[in-house]
């Protein structure tokens, strides 16, 4: 009976560490994508700084482009507003667009394409594009590893007792960012 109790108890110690290790892990992937978006957010946050000063520049070649410049600043202003990972999704992909518009614009100005407060501008807004760009790729890292461990024994049974959910933002790549750009020379 002696050897029962010590068997069974260490049976139960074994299941109290496991479980402690899969809630410790769950925690730990769960954190890691809180601060892979925080990063996300940096960088953004760098982007949409540096737009003012991109558009004044633009402004001064393309003063007759209004709306244009009013799609950025609402696509800004959209950023400012928005409070939830979902919403920030939405209106980073709403920058993007806006973004991509503008630097049509900037096609049609060669004397444009020539200033150096305009080519510093974007070496800076390209810099911080490949930045979001990998930001963006930890935290969808971050998301799909927490998601296999909430969604695969015993992590579910864990997860759903503590009322961890499975992670649903992810970065996804705009629709006109999958068509082929079309080069002519």
């Amino acid at each position: 009976m002696k050897r029962f109790l010590i068997g069974l108890g260490v049976v139960v110690l074994l299941i109290v560490v496991s479980f402690a290790a899969v809630y410790n892990g769950i925690v730990s992937k769960h954190e890691t994508i809180t601060a892979n978006w925080a990063q996300v957010e940096n960088q953004l946050q760098r982007r949409n700084d540096l737009i003012p000063n991109l558009v004044n520049t633009v402004k001064g070649y393309a003063a007759h482009e209004k709306t244009v410049f009013e799609d950025v600043t609402n696509a800004r202003s959209q950023w400012a507003k928005a409070g939830t990972v979902e919403e920030k999704v939405k209106a980073a992909s709403g920058i993007d667009a806006a973004l991509a518009r503008l630097l049509l614009v900037v096609e049609n100005y060669p004397n444009l394409k020539a200033d150096q407060t305009f080519l510093k501008l974007m070496d800076e807004l390209s810099g911080t594009e490949n930045r979001i760009a990998v930001e963006r790729m930890r935290y969808n890292q971050a998301v799909r590893d927490y998601n296999i461990t909430v969604r695969s024994f015993p992590g579910n049974f864990v997860a759903g007792l503590f009322g961890y959910k499975v992670a649903t933002e992810y970065f996804k790549a705009e629709a006109q960012a999958k068509a082929v750009p079309e080069v002519s020379f």
